[in-house]
């Protein structure tokens, strides 16, 4: 399912040269991932088991337009100040921008908040588990006999 960035009017000519248009600004929940594209400087997939929340959220005016990224593990994907959504991670993520930077809480400027993490939360609560490969994890040992 394919969710649509929220991009306002009155900043598009400022997203437009990075390729922050809404052809290319999007979050999609595919394959037991989400793939989230802002323009030519985000194209990132996290895998579902990864996020632990996704809610309603708020960005402030100060903070800015556009590609966002601190080090304290924020990175916020901002088309408009309106219809933000938080999503946060078990562990921090690393993800690229021009740099690599660590993700916590990714925040998502998005056309239908509502609908996003009602579709996020089915896909993380439906989810089944992953299987292991054959020949992954640890092997199982049996019981030692007692020599004697």
């Amino acid at each position: 399912m394919r969710f649509p960035m929220l991009l306002s009017p009155f900043w598009r000519p400022l997203l437009l040269p990075l390729g922050g248009t809404p052809a290319r600004s999007y979050a999609e929940i595919e394959d037991g991932q989400l793939h989230v594209r802002f323009g030519l400087l985000f194209d990132q997939r996290f895998p579902l088991d990864e996020i632990e929340a996704a809610a309603p959220s708020h960005w402030p005016v100060w903070a800015g337009i556009g590609w966002r990224a601190s080090l304290g593990g924020t990175v916020g994907l901002i088309g408009t100040y309106v219809n933000i959504v938080e999503v946060r991670f078990k562990q921090r993520q690393r993800v690229r921008m021009l740099l690599p930077v660590p993700c916590q809480r990714l925040f998502i400027s998005l056309a239908e908040p509502r609908d996003f993490i009602s579709a996020l939360q089915g896909a993380t609560v439906t989810r089944p588990p992953r299987e292991r490969a054959a020949g992954s994890g640890p092997a199982r040992r049996g019981r030692r006999k007692k020599s004697g």
